[in-house]
């Protein structure tokens, strides 16, 4: 599966020519065995593209294009294996790939089958919106499995659950007899409870641990519901505020698969819950004038200012913008000139695509809105702000007439806090 790494390294990718190629493949189920419609929508896809590059460059472009035409073969031929392990009931995964020839690069990888269905676009950027949507804010996630005695450690990314740890603390034997008179029960209990409560410890410290030392991000319980009260007791407040939820289940009865459901449920109605707070945050915090943006300009200037935490958009939100082609400047406004450097824009289709590798580069936390009211009246796009930059009001300049001129606040202020 796709690390956040390689996810990284597909943001940074950008190809002047325009002659990056990205490539989604959805595995589905066939209404006959000859697979015919997976391989005309290709075709048509692929010879789509090819009309669009020579469209575009004509003669001028000859090279980029015979480039782009033997990544779209290679591309073509990868279907047609993908479709025929389909065929023999291999299709487990989705897949990825993104090439560009003309800069040595090809990719490929394995993906959930839940994209919204098969797609080849070439642009300057790869198309990282089916991978957004795919990941939204998907943390690296760790599924602890606990009993009294066993704990499990699994870490759970893209629909793939992979054990980490298999922890084991016997129990104390415990004789046939409980002494003279009972004497010796009360002592033999305590010694258990004892015992349940170090093996407790010792899973909290390690789901601590890893959580500091960024082994994952977020985590999620499965345990008896009798266990959960003690085992509370010795979470450290750092690893109870990344618990996601917990969820019924027997450690030597409960399934791989079932994990992984239940798991899965678990982080989606978290996200569901994450995604509400998130957008009635933004909203509420850009109407007070707080730490939340709303609306196309200012989501695109606090991301220019790197003040935005979480973003959120519409799920079918599409809107115009231009890019700076010098410094990269994104406006709002459809101007033929940069207005930070001067130097020509260009125009942007669908400017929620063209932020993404921004995005995904900074880390920041993104999620797709559906069906939100509030939210299409606002603009179907918002941010919530790590901080809000204030912009430094103009400070009159006097005259040498007048005397020295004093130092505007913002500066002093600034000058005075690097004293010693």
């Amino acid at each position: 599966m796709i690390t956040r790494e390689q996810i990284h390294e597909l943001a940074q990718f950008e190809d002047p020519s325009g002659c990056a190629l990205s490539f989604y493949f959805q595995p589905t189920t066939p209404s006959n065995k000859s697979h015919k419609e997976e391989t005309i929508l290709t075709k048509d896809l692929a010879r789509e593209v090819l009309r669009q590059l020579e469209t575009r460059n004509g003669n001028n472009g000859r090279a980029a294009y015979e480039s782009a035409r033997a990544d779209v073969e290679h591309i073509l031929r990868v279907a047609r294996d993908l479709q025929n392990n389909g065929t023999r009931g291999n299709g487990q995964h989705a897949k990825g790939v993104f090439a560009c020839s003309a800069r040595s690069f090809w990719r490929e990888y394995d993906l959930p089958p839940q994209l919204s269905g098969m797609q080849l676009v070439m642009n300057r950027h790869f198309q990282l919106k089916p991978l957004a949507q795919l990941l939204g804010a998907f943390p690296r996630l760790c599924v602890v499995l606990l009993d009294r005695h066993r704990a499990r450690l699994f870490d759970l990314r893209l629909g793939e659950l992979n054990e980490r740890i298999d922890f084991f603390h016997p129990l104390p034997h415990r004789g046939r007899s409980d002494g003279f008179a009972g004497y010796d029960a009360g002592h033999a209990e305590r010694r258990v409870t004892d015992e349940v409560r170090q093996h407790f410890k010792n899973v909290a410290d390690a789901i601590k641990a890893g959580l500091e030392r960024g082994e994952f991000e977020k985590w999620i319980l499965a345990c008896q519901d009798t266990g959960w009260p003690l085992f509370s007791q010795q979470l450290h407040t750092y690893a109870s505020q990344a618990l996601l939820g917990r969820f019924y289940a027997e450690i030597g009865h409960t399934s791989n698969d079932e994990i992984r459901r239940q798991a899965e449920k678990v982080f989606n109605d978290s996200q569901k819950k994450r995604c509400a707070e998130a957008v009635r945050e933004a909203i509420d915090q850009a109407r007070a004038g707080g730490r939340g943006s709303t609306g196309l300009r200012r989501v695109l200037l606090s991301l220019e200012m790197g003040e935005v935490q979480t973003l959120l958009i519409g799920e079918r939100y599409v809107a115009q913008a231009v890019e700076c082609s010098n410094c990269g400047h994104l406006d709002a406004h459809l101007v033929a000139f940069c207005p930070v450097c001067g130097h020509e824009t260009r125009k942007l289709v669908d400017v929620g695509e063209a932020i993404l590798p921004r995005i995904i580069s900074q880390n920041i936390e993104l999620f797709y809105v559906k069906d939100d009211p509030e939210f299409d009246h606002v603009g179907n796009i918002a941010a919530v702000l790590r901080f809000r930059a204030e912009p430094a009001k103009p400070w009159p300049v006097k005259s040498p007439s007048a005397g020295p001129a004093r130092e505007a606040p913002q500066a002093l202020a600034a000058r005075n806090r690097n004293l010693p």
